[in-house]
């Protein structure tokens, strides 16, 4: 099994706004970020322009239009994200490295990970979910919140995309990847899979 998206199984979905999609054995690439990660300013409006936007232009997309979405809305939060907005909790290694152990716990069992990486203020994480998403990133945030002590520090939803075929894997490595550039090595942490470092 490649892990990739088929047109022709049955894709759970949950939410309202904007569904979460989730397929048996479909890898996924998953974006959370800590709850003070954005300016609220930018926020509403972003809400404002996604919301019109998706109200003319329902599920399920084409390639072009799911294209457009990322260039339009994704590029846009990456952008802010990566500006390094709010506390930057996980610019701290002692915090970073409850995360790492949280993620890493269900590892083999209730998720296989390919790739991720841990920023100041939100992460990427490239996996393929053995149980229900939602379920999944509940238990990540949960975990990991009362392990660092702090309340509820992260947002209340996620981000995520199935994984169509090879070249969309390789561009979602890629991005984890390079998504640290910029940093410190002292200020984040990468993780690749075999199946990722081959990228």
């Amino acid at each position: 099994m490649d892990g990739y998206l088929n047109p022709s199984e049955k894709i759970l979905k949950h939410g309202t706004k904007l569904p979460h999609w989730q397929q048996s054995e479909s890898m996924q690439f998953v974006t959370f970020r800590l709850g003070d990660a954005m300016p609220q300013q930018k926020i509403r409006k972003w809400k404002e322009e996604h919301a019109t936007w998706l109200n003319i232009h329902p599920k399920p997309w084409s390639a072009d239009l799911e294209i457009e979405y990322h260039q339009r809305f994704s590029a846009r939060l990456e952008r802010w994200l990566d500006e390094g907005s709010g506390s930057c909790l996980m610019r701290n290694p002692e915090l970073r490295k409850m995360i790492e152990d949280t993620l890493m716990r269900d590892q083999g069992t209730r998720v296989h990970h390919h790739a991720w990486v841990i920023m100041p203020n939100h992460l990427h994480l490239l996996f393929t979910s053995q149980t229900k998403l939602e379920s999944l990133i509940k238990t990540w945030k949960g975990v990991s919140s009362r392990k660092i002590g702090q309340g509820r520090i992260w947002q209340k939803g996620y981000r995520d995309t199935m994984i169509r075929d090879a070249d969309h894997f390789a561009n979602a490595v890629r991005y984890i990847r390079r998504n640290p550039s910029k940093l410190r090595p002292e200020h984040f942490t990468l993780w690749q899979s075999d199946r990722a470092l081959m990228i």
